[in-house]
This record gives C-alpha cells, sequence and structure tokens, in this order.
C-alpha cells in the first residue's frame, strides 16, 4: 500500500505506508484534523458481513438459528435471553436505538437518525474507548480537565494520544460552604494548552468527581475555543439524570455550531443503577458516529442484546413513573445524609450540584506522625494516607482525589477525599455514625 489518502465507505483515512510503521513527522501542520479523519485502522464492517446481516433479515431468520435445549423450557431466564441473541432480530426491531431516539430528541432539538446518529455500546468506557480507536494518531493530544475520571487516561495513551492536562481551580480559601461552581477553569489557560497537534476536548459534566455542573456561560466559551481551533469534543454526560438544587444541565452539542463535532457519552449504569449492565450510548452525527461503530465492531463486534431490550424499557417507562425526577430526590437525600455528618463535624466539603460524589476537605484531619502505614502508601500523597487512616480507623472507604490528576498537578487533588453516596440509606446511616468519630482526629482551630 503507498502512502496518502484513502477511504473506507466515503471517509478520507490517513494512510501510511506500512513497511514505515509509524505516521510520518508531525510538519506543524493541522493536516490530521481535515474532516476529523478516522485513523486507519478504524475500518467499516465488511460488506460480507453486512450483506450476511441483510439476508438474514429479509428472511426473518435468526444470524444464529440452532435449536435450543429442551431442558431450558421455554419461559426460562435462558430461554428468554436467547430469543434476544442477536440485536436485530427482535420482532420489534432495534428496540434500544427507537428508545434513544425518543428520549433524546426534546433534549438536544433535533430529530436523531437511528441509523446514523445513535450508537448503543457495551458501556459509557467502551463508547470512550471507540472513539479514541477511531480518531487518535500517534500524538494527538487531548485536552483533559483536572481531576478527570481515571478511565480517560489509559483510553488515550494506549491509542498513542497524548494528554494535556487543564486543572480546574478549586477556589474555596474564603468561601464557607463551596459548591461545584467553585471550581473554575481558567480560559487562558486552557488556550495556553492547545497546540497544532490538539485534536480533542474532553468535557464531563456533571462532573466526577467534584460533582460540578458547568454553567452554559462556561460551555460557551468551552465550546468557542473547540470552534476556533477546530477540535473535537467528547461530552461525557453520563450523571445528565443526577442533578441536583434546580442546576441547569447544559448539552454543549445543542449549541450553535457545535453537533458536528461533538459525540456525547451516556450511561445505562448511571441512569438506571445498573453499572453492571455494561450499557451505554453515544449520540453525535454520523462523520463521528461511523467511524466509532467501525473501531467498537473491531473491539467487541456489539451489545448485548437483552440488557439493550432492559435499557430500552426503562427509557420508554421511566416518564410515565416519574422515574429521574424521583430519583434525583432520593439521591438528594442520601447526598444529605453525608454532607450533615461533616457539617456536624465543622469540615469544609463541596457541595456536589451532580453526580453522587463529594470531595471532603481533609486538610485539618490530624493524623498521628507514628501511624503504621503500609509500604505500599511510601510517596503518595497525603490524600492516600488520610483515606487509608480513614478506613482503618473508621471502617468508611474513600478515595484519594490526586489519583484524578497528573504528577505536577495532584498537589490540588491532596486536599481532598472523595465520598460516594450512590448507597442505600441504612448504610449511609452507618458510615454517618461511623464518622462522627474523625472529631477527635482534626486540628483545633485558633
Amino acid at each position: 500500500m503507498t502512502g496518502g489518502h484513502h477511504s473506507v465507505e466515503g471517509y478520507p483515512l490517513r494512510i501510511w505506508p506500512s513497511s514505515e510503521g509509524q505516521p510520518p513527522a508531525f510538519d506543524g501542520k493541522r493536516s490530521n484534523i481535515a474532516g476529523f479523519s478516522p485513523r486507519p485502522r478504524a475500518r467499516a464492517p465488511s460488506g460480507l458481513r453486512g450483506f450476511w446481516e441483510k439476508t438474514c433479515i429479509s428472511h426473518e431468520v435468526s444470524s444464529m438459528n440452532v435449536m435450543r435445549a429442551k431442558w431450558l423450557g421455554v419461559s426460562s431466564p435462558i430461554n428468554v435471553c436467547a430469543n434476544l441473541s442477536h440485536p436485530r432480530e427482535h420482532p420489534l426491531g432495534v428496540k434500544s436505538v427507537s428508545a434513544i431516539k425518543n428520549h433524546y430528541e426534546a433534549g438536544f432539538g433535533r430529530s436523531l437518525d437511528v441509523e446514523t446518529e445513535i450508537l448503543v455500546t457495551s458501556g459509557a468506557n467502551e463508547g470512550q474507548y471507540s472513539v479514541f480507536v477511531a480518531f487518535l494518531e500517534h500524538g494527538d493530544e487531548v485536552i483533559l480537565f483536572e481531576p478527570f475520571f481515571d478511565q480517560y487516561l489509559p483510553s488515550v495513551t494506549f491509542n498513542g494520544g497524548v494528554p494535556v492536562y487543564v486543572p480546574l481551580h478549586p477556589q474555596t480559601a474564603d468561601v464557607s460552604k463551596p459548591t461545584g461552581h467553585d471550581w473554575k477553569i481558567d480560559f487562558d489557560e486552557l488556550r495556553r494548552a492547545i497546540t497544532p497537534r490538539t485534536k480533542m476536548i474532553v468535557l464531563n459534566t456533571p462532573h466526577n468527581p467534584v460533582g460540578k455542573v458547568f454553567t452554559r456561560k462556561e460551555i460557551e466559551a468551552v465550546a468557542d475555543i473547540a470552534k476556533e481551533f477546530n477540535l473535537l469534543v467528547m461530552s461525557d454526560e453520563v450523571y445528565d439524570c443526577l442533578v441536583f438544587d434546580g442546576e441547569e444541565h447544559v448539552r454543549i452539542a445543542t449549541l450553535p455550531g457545535m453537533w458536528e463535532r461533538t459525540v456525547t457519552v451516556y450511561s445505562a449504569g448511571k441512569s438506571f443503577a445498573a453499572t453492571g449492565w455494561r450499557v451505554g450510548w453515544l449520540i453525535g452525527p454520523e462523520s463521528i458516529i461511523k467511524p466509532t461503530l467501525a473501531a467498537s465492531t473491531r473491539i467487541v463486534f456489539c451489545s448485548n442484546s437483552p440488557l439493550q431490550e432492559a435499557a430500552a424499557a426503562g427509557l420508554e417507562r421511566a416518564k410515565q413513573h416519574d422515574f429521574f425526577a424521583t430519583q434525583t430526590k432520593e439521591y438528594a437525600e442520601r447526598r444529605d445524609v453525608l454532607t450533615k455528618v461533616f457539617d456536624d463535624l465543622g469540615m469544609k466539603y463541596t457541595l456536589p450540584q451532580g453526580s453522587y460524589f463529594v470531595l471532603l476537605d481533609i486538610s485539618n484531619l490530624d493524623i498521628p506522625d507514628d501511624y503504621p502505614f503500609p509500604q505500599v502508601l511510601n510517596g503518595r500523597g497525603r490524600d492516600f494516607k488520610a483515606c487509608w487512616f480513614m478506613a482503618i480507623e473508621l471502617g468508611v472507604s474513600s478515595i484519594p482525589v490526586s489519583e484524578f490528576y497528573c504528577e505536577e498537578h495532584c498537589n490540588i487533588g491532596e486536599a481532598y477525599a472523595r465520598f460516594a453516596f450512590c448507597k442505600d440509606l441504612d448504610t449511609l446511616h452507618a458510615a454517618a455514625e461511623r464518622l462522627k468519630k474523625l472529631t477527635k482526629y482534626l486540628k483545633k482551630k485558633n
């Protein structure tokens, strides 16, 4: 194969000679961005597979139609699931994408094409990973706002990308009751982080682990930069159904000029508290979804049909049962259990406006100098030791927030521990009782 531009089903691909094994040296130009061209190995599914599926479907025959064991019984769970063994053989067609279309069209303010603008994935993680597989070439840079969901980093680097870190700055020193709004982007810093090799910005709102719901003004500013520098945006909105206190969740894809450059990520696991299902979906223009489908096909082939069906049923019935509003109230009640004990202890925390995490400021936690920490914590931040201390002494687990930062910026995270309130109330009340014991380990105020 010779170098130059080729295409797969109409999509321009950057191909370099196979004998070289590496892309050509970067020449300082933004040619790697043109048309958001997918990388060479994101091949579209073969014509043979497409012919086989269409032939099977047109004859109403399953692509795997062998006899099933009689001992399973007609109504056994295994047999019921087996009847959904391929997403296209369901008598109602591909139900999940139709349910996604109906659920999200109003929020996006546009009609969504189930064939070209929606992709069901094996969880949100696989969806994100498939986007990186489809679009990142060796040396492409991806902007990550810190603290960041820890799956982003390996997903970028495994595909030859280079993470570029832009921290959210907690402006909480003089605020008695901080919220996610007090963690701010320095947009001048964001601009300085962009180079000719920058290809993508990853935006996460509502945010894990801060719980920040980005304001419309902030999202418009990110959108303006993405358009100015011709960048893709991956908008991770898996907590879109967990927004508290009347905050507005703004979908960046709905802003002017952003639909064609944005892929939005969602999760049945987060929406329905069913993370073990591993069902997610992407929404975006065909120019992004089609190459991502090609990548996803080579990673997992397809997502499991029975749980797609379950997710579709959830989306279809949610409005009838006022499910998401009720769930948000229930999570807000759980949030209050944690924040009340922190208030009673006089400890500062970031009140989350979305998601199900609270960041506790542990800077006034007084850990004994001679406490026997395990060697594995040597060289780790103070937050690692604080989380270990609380787990051993109180029996309550939390996550050290410096884990969500690069080494250069991890000092920001060392002041915080992340607590999750996606638990039943009995568990949270028990945790609150244990956390009260922190009072004897807090530094005395002057």
